[in-house]
C-alpha cells in the first residue's frame, strides 16, 4: 500500500465504502469521532489533537475580554488586520509554502525560527504538514482528509478526525514521516517515543514552545498597547484559529464544480481562486494546486500575494537563500495560450481566421492537464 494511503489515522467510518466511493458520514458520526479522538483519558495518543483545540479554548477568553472590555475602533482595526492579514499570511508563509512544500530555503536556523514564531502559536506543524501532502495526492477523492464533497463539518473538524498521523506506523514508515518534517525544525520523537505518544512531536517540546511563544507575544503586545492591545490581538488569533478551519471547504468550492475558464487552470480537482483569501493571505488556491511547490501563487497582476512579498523581502535581505517561482511557467503554459485561444475563437466567430490555423483546441487541452498532480 502506498505510504500516503495509510500515513493518516483513518476515521472509524472509513475513507471509502466497498465500491470505492467517498464515505459521507452524518453529523452525528462526525461529532462522535471528534469527541472520541479528543479523549486523552481513553488514549494518551490523542494528546496532539486535544492540544490543538486546547489552544483554541485558551484563546477564547481573550476574544470575549476584547469584545466586552476593550472593543473600540482602533482595537477592532488592530484585531482585523492581525487575524485576517498577519495570521493568515503567516499560515501561508510558514505552514503551507515552507513546512509542507519546501518552496524556499532559509540561510540558517535563526531565520527559520524567526519566521516560525512571527505570530501567536496556534496550529501544530505536524497536523498540518503530513495531512496536506495527502490532500495534494488525493484532492477531492476518497482519502482526502478535508474533502469538501463530504460537507462542512467533515472539513471543519478534520484536524481531529482526519489529519493526525496513524498510530501504528512501521519504523520505516515513521522514518518517512520524519523526512517530511525534518526541515521544519520541530524536534522529532524517536520511534519508541512515537509508539508511546502516537506523534512526531514530543508533548513536552510542544508545550514548552507554546508557552514561550505566548509569553513573548503577550509581553510585546502589552508593552506596545497594554492589556487592551494584548487581549485584542490574542482574541484575533482565536477568531483566526476557528476561521482557518473553514478554508478548505470554501477553497474547494464546497464540493461543487465552480471553476471559471481563464481563472482556474488546475482542473484535476475542485480548487478555485478566491479574491478574499488571495488578497489577505496570498492563498490563490487553484494556482497553488497547479504549482504546489512555488513560493508565489499570485501570478496575475491583480493577484496580491503578501506571503510572496515576505519571502522575496527575506531573499533580498539574505535570510532566504533560494525559492521556486512558477509565474513565468504559468504564463507560458496556461495563461498566454488561453488568451491566444480566446482571441482566435473570437476571430473565428467573426468569420475571420479559423481557430485551428493558429492554435488548435487539441493543443490547449493537454497543456491544461499537464503537471497538475
Amino acid at each position: 500500500m502506498p505510504f500516503l494511503d495509510h500515513v493518516l489515522q483513518p476515521p472509524s467510518y472509513g475513507w471509502k465504502d466497498e465500491q470505492g466511493k467517498l464515505v459521507r458520514p452524518s453529523n452525528r458520526q462526525i461529532f462522535k469521532e471528534f469527541f472520541s479522538r479528543l479523549n486523552i483519558f481513553k488514549d494518551r495518543k490523542n494528546w496532539l489533537p486535544f492540544f490543538s483545540w486546547l489552544k483554541v479554548l485558551c484563546l477564547a477568553p481573550f476574544f470575549f475580554i476584547f469584545v466586552f472590555n476593550y472593543l473600540s475602533w482602533w482595537t477592532f482595526l488592530a484585531a482585523f488586520v492581525y487575524s485576517m492579514i498577519v495570521m493568515g499570511t503567516h499560515g501561508t508563509i510558514w505552514h503551507h509554502r515552507y513546512c509542507t512544500h519546501g518552496a524556499y530555503t532559509f540561510r540558517n536556523k535563526f531565520w527559520r525560527f524567526f519566521t516560525q514564531n512571527l505570530t501567536v502559536n496556534v496550529i501544530p506543524e505536524e497536523i498540518y504538514v503530513i495531512s496536506h501532502h495527502v490532500h495534494h495526492s488525493k484532492s477531492d477523492e476518497p482519502g482526502d482528509p478535508y474533502n469538501a464533497q463530504a460537507g462542512f463539518l467533515y472539513c471543519f473538524l478534520a484536524d481531529v478526525n482526519h489529519q493526525p498521523i496513524a498510530k501504528d506506523l512501521s519504523e520505516s514508515d515513521y522514518g518517512r514521516v520524519k523526512k517530511l518534517m525534518c526541515h521544519t525544525g520541530v524536534t522529532a520523537n524517536t520511534y519508541a517515543q512515537y509508539q508511546k505518544w502516537g506523534s512526531y512531536v514530543n508533548p513536552l517540546n510542544a508545550i514548552l514552545s507554546w508557552g514561550l511563544n505566548w509569553a513573548f507575544w503577550y509581553t510585546v503586545f502589552y508593552l506596545i498597547g497594554g492589556n487592551a492591545l494584548a487581549c485584542s490581538l490574542f482574541g484575533a488569533a482565536a477568531f483566526w484559529a476557528v476561521g482557518v478551519r473553514t478554508f478548505n471547504y470554501e477553497g474547494h468550492a464546497k464540493g461543487e464544480d465552480k471553476q471559471r475558464e481563464g481563472t482556474d487552470f488546475s482542473m484535476n480537482d475542485n480548487s478555485i481562486n478566491q479574491l478574499w483569501p488571495g488578497f489577505v493571505a496570498g492563498e490563490w488556491h487553484n494556482n497553488h494546486h497547479l504549482y504546489p511547490k512555488s513560493a508565489r501563487s499570485g501570478f496575475k497582476p491583480h493577484q496580491v500575494d503578501m506571503a510572496w512579498y515576505y519571502i522575496k523581502m527575506m531573499n533580498v535581505l539574505g535570510a532566504v537563500t533560494s525559492y521556486k517561482d512558477s509565474k513565468k511557467d504559468f504564463y507560458e503554459r496556461y495563461h498566454l495560450p488561453y488568451l491566444l485561444q480566446k482571441k482566435e475563437k473570437a476571430a473565428f466567430a467573426a468569420g475571420k481566421t479559423p481557430v485551428e490555423v493558429i492554435l488548435p483546441v487539441k493543443v490547449i487541452l493537454p497543456i491544461s492537464k499537464a503537471g497538475l498532480s
